[in-house]
């Protein structure tokens, strides 16, 4: 008598789809980041991704439209000797924060370095979204050569005076109204060596603030990064670490929407002291080719960074403050020691 054994179920994975129906409906629907996890996780999809010229490009675009211009275009795809793997590492670089955390480290190098090349030019690809919706986008170049972006305060700037950025977001009527700037914009600066082939996103996704002017009503809309300063000439302990705020100002219109009046870039130390163009270059150029994180709650991680910093910043001003207040008394008690000695001298 022969005994009947029951088969196991027969399974599928997914390379037993169709490489058009991947390629097609499947891969070009995921996000950067899940293609990114995607390809890690599936030697099938890792191999199209690679093949398909156009997937990570596209990806680029839709993440970031500003990179669809010619002139980043170009030069993302030389970001890689391979035409096809430019815009897989360009979006590598730029999509999360850089790592590791730097506030978790408070030691100073003290090696004083210069850069040997330092880029004759910068690359600014910013875009700004309010609820998923485009509101700003934009290129920009900066020369890095001269005087006097070396000895000036660091400041990109992307709108002339003179510009005004229509929106359709509600001007808020009162401070608390502000609150919910902090969950529907959204914001990417990302900065591009065009020489070294190397970028870096400083933004932090969302705002770290968002405070509105008791007086004139205009809202300024904080994002910022936390980079590892020192490391140059002009180090101290006020640059350990650095702060790349990008602040976006916005005023209100007679229709009652915001209206983008000021998108600018500085780098500023733990003194609240803004870093000129030559010590700011130095510590940008070395964080672009320092590791990148994994882009998992990005906007958290930034969040928190940004709350240390700042919780530095009033640690170490309470510092000073102590510092003076004793060497006040010392000084007021040196004063009167001598007086008295005068006093008794003479009398």
């Amino acid at each position: 008598m022969s005994i009947a054994t029951a088969s196991p179920p027969h399974t599928t994975g997914i390379s037993s789809l169709h490489t058009d129906i991947l390629e097609t409906h499947v891969l070009t629907r995921l996000d950067g980041q899940t293609l990114a996890s995607a390809s890690c996780a599936s030697a099938t999809i890792h191999s199209m991704s690679e093949r398909n010229h156009r997937l990570w490009s596209d990806v680029c675009h839709s993440t970031w439209p500003s990179t669809s211009g010619e002139l980043v275009a170009g030069i993302i795809s030389t970001f890689s000797e391979d035409y096809s793997n430019g815009p897989r590492e360009f979006f590598s670089q730029s999509f999360p924060l850089p790592s590791p955390d730097p506030t978790t480290s408070t030691a100073i190098p003290s090696s004083s370095s210069s850069m040997e090349s330092p880029p004759s030019r910068l690359i600014s690809a910013v875009d700004v979204y309010y609820r998923n919706e485009l509101i700003f986008t934009k290129t920009e170049e900066t020369e890095t050569v001269s005087g006097w972006f070396q000895c000036s305060p660091f400041r990109i700037d992307l709108l002339d005076p003179k510009d005004i950025i229509p929106t359709q977001i509600p001007h808020p009527d009162e401070e608390h109204t502000c609150s919910h700037l902090i969950d529907d914009m959204t914001l990417s600066w990302i900065l591009i060596d065009p020489i070294s082939k190397r970028a870096i996103n400083l933004s932090s996704h969302k705002p770290v603030s968002v405070q509105r002017h008791w007086l004139s009503g205009e809202v300024q809309v904080r994002f910022a990064s936390i980079l590892p300063g020192g490391n140059h000439k002009h180090a101290s302990e006020a640059t350990a670490f650095v702060q790349c705020g990008i602040v976006v100002n916005c005023g209100g219109s007679e229709g009652g929407e915001m209206q983008v009046r000021e998108l600018s870039m500085e780098v500023e130390d733990m003194d609240g002291k803004h870093l000129n163009g030559r010590d700011s270059l130095v510590i940008l150029e070395r964080t672009m080719k320092g590791k990148r994180g994994n882009g998992v709650k990005r906007e958290e991680e930034a969040r928190d960074r940004h709350n240390k910093f700042e919780e530095m910043k009033r640690e170490r001003r309470e510092r000073k403050l102590r510092v003076e207040e004793t060497l006040d008394t010392l000084s007021v008690a040196f004063g009167l020691s001598v007086f008295a000695g005068l006093f008794f001298i003479f009398c």
